[in-house]
């Protein structure tokens, strides 16, 4: 990847600039750590504020700042481990709400996309000056350092996290933090490299549009989920009221309706994906040993008191309200066809196929990250198992865009090309021209001559006729394709021979 910086050449074209590369590690090193920073304050800024507001704070400013750093923590996948708790055991806190990941990752993903910019790497290599596009180009080497630079910058901000996350109350999961850390940051890293790049997608025809075809069809799977969502926590609307007045205390205490209120938006994506997964088929868990899905809920005693689990449907049998959530899935699959037959009317039925495939599989791989997200242990026992089941939403999204996707690929490419006619080959035919020599194989038909191409001949106008001998430019105009030079006039044939006889004056009969 090269990235290019107007400027005049100068004698130093093709050095790198001392002190350069140093100046610019360090910059990109600052800019991660700026942007883990920001992070963290606004959630410390929104967690003291609300314990500032409580009427009952059950700990000092270094137990709201504790708070803090363990949801910065789970923003990013790192399972927490809750160490007060009523049994006096403590709990894993796996499951993220969704909403809060997308603070540090557009923070980190901007921090990486402003790296790559070209006056950011102006001063850290500066490559041969290229004449044609007027600037110097930055060897991809250097981009690549000075990206590591600003996840290296975030990761040392998150590690002082962790550290003091340690002796708060909600201290975090080191496996979990050894994994998630390094990979939330290396996804976002790489977003905002491939934003700077322009978002290429590969070479490949096929894969390009299998990857542009997944897209569509993943936001109509998380579209028709919220729809599921919302519709069920309209028609419990009232359980979902009592559920938020019993969760946020008394009407008076306006601190508590707030934080009950700002955690059940930051789960709404989940609630999403949750919605996506129960109309693939394999539902969510509700904890140990109880599941919802479309054919009903079961094995479920109780579920915990939150209002957007209201909108989990009452235990029993499905009915058709429920069975309907199916056609979320359906609608992301004929998405999914419809942008691959769309692009595919010049290509094969079997590339075709491979495409609508590998978009299938594109599609589940991006559902099974999410639901992994989305799901996790809110606790030990029952609540150990929450959330959806990775692979199995995963696997189902691939069998619901292979199965239904794939059909509608190849429905869409013969529709697509029911205007489209082969090219017409030239006729053949085994008789010869005439006045050809006799051959064997068979002889083309004669092709008939090409029509006239029109030529752009001088016309002179009559009022500018006379300027032609001062040396000006004449106009012209083209002359209609039928038009024909004229042909030369015909000599004209020479005057006959008159006879001797001709030639003498007549004289009576007799004389000379």
């Amino acid at each position: 990847m090269t990235h290019l910086t107007e400027r005049p050449p100068s004698p130093a074209a093709g050095t790198v600039v001392q002190g350069g590369r140093s100046a610019a590690l360090a910059t990109a090193f600052v800019r991660g750590a700026v942007a883990a920073g920001l992070g963290l304050g606004t959630l410390a800024v929104l967690v003291t504020g609300l314990w500032i507001s409580s009427p009952y704070p059950d700990s000092g400013p270094g137990g709201a700042l504790h708070a803090a750093a363990g949801l910065w923590l789970l923003a990013h996948g790192v399972d927490l481990i809750r160490t007060e708790t009523l049994a006096g055991m403590p709990a894993p806190v796996g499951m993220a709400p969704l909403l809060l990941m997308v603070l540090p990752g557009w923070l980190l993903h901007r921090a990486a996309r402003d790296t790559m910019e070209p006056h950011a790497m102006e001063p850290y290599a500066l490559g041969p000056y290229d004449e044609e596009e007027g600037g110097y180009r930055s060897s991809a080497s250097a981009a690549s350092a000075a990206v590591v630079a600003v996840a290296c910058g975030y990761l040392l901000v998150a590690a002082a996290v962790v550290v003091y996350a340690a002796s708060g109350p909600l201290p975090s999961d080191l496996v979990a933090a050894g994994l998630w850390l390094p990979g939330t940051v290396a996804a976002a890293t790489g977003l905002g490299v491939w934003t700077s790049a322009g978002r290429p997608l590969p070479r490949q025809e096929q894969t390009a549009v299998a990857l542009r075809s997944a897209g569509p069809a993943f936001v109509a799977l998380l579209g028709g989920g919220a729809a599921v969502f919302a519709a069920s926590l309209v028609w419990h609307a009232g359980a979902a009221h009592e559920s938020f007045t019993r969760l946020a205390g008394p009407s008076g205490e306006w601190s508590g309706r707030v934080s009950v209120l700002l955690l059940a938006a930051a789960l709404v994506p989940n609630a999403a994906v949750w919605g996506a997964s129960y109309g693939l088929g394999p539902g969510f868990a509700l904890g140990t040993g109880a599941s919802a899905t479309p054919l009903g809920l079961t094995g479920a005693t109780a579920v915990p008191p939150f209002p957007l689990l209201a909108a989990v449907p009452a235990e029993g049998r499905g009915s058709w309200p429920h069975w309907a959530a199916a056609a979320v899935p359906l609608v992301a699959a004929v998405v999914l066809g419809a942008g691959v037959g769309r692009s595919a009317r010049t290509w094969t039925a079997r590339e075709t196929t491979l495409t609508a495939l590998i978009g299938a599989w594109v599609c589940g791989a991006a559902t099974a990250l999410l639901a992994a997200a989305a799901g996790g242990p809110l606790g030990t026992g029952r609540l150990a198992e929450f959330g959806p089941v990775w692979w199995q939403a995963g696997a189902a999204a691939v069998l619901w865009c292979a199965a239904v996707g794939v059909p509608v690929a190849l429905g869409v490419r013969a529709w697509s090309r029911r205007g489209l006619k082969p090219a017409p080959r030239p006729k053949v035919t085994t008789e010869p021209r005439a006045g050809a020599a006799m051959a064997p194989g068979p002889v083309a038909d004669s092709v008939p001559a090409p029509a006239p191409v029109p030529v752009p001949v001088p016309v002179l106008l009559p009022e500018e006729a006379e300027q032609d001998d001062d040396g000006e430019y004449e106009p012209y105009d083209y002359l209609p394709a039928a038009w024909e030079p004229p042909l030369p006039p015909l000599p004209l044939p020479p005057p006959a021979a008159q006879s001797p006889a001709a030639q003498s004056p007549a004289t009576p009969d007799g004389e000379a």
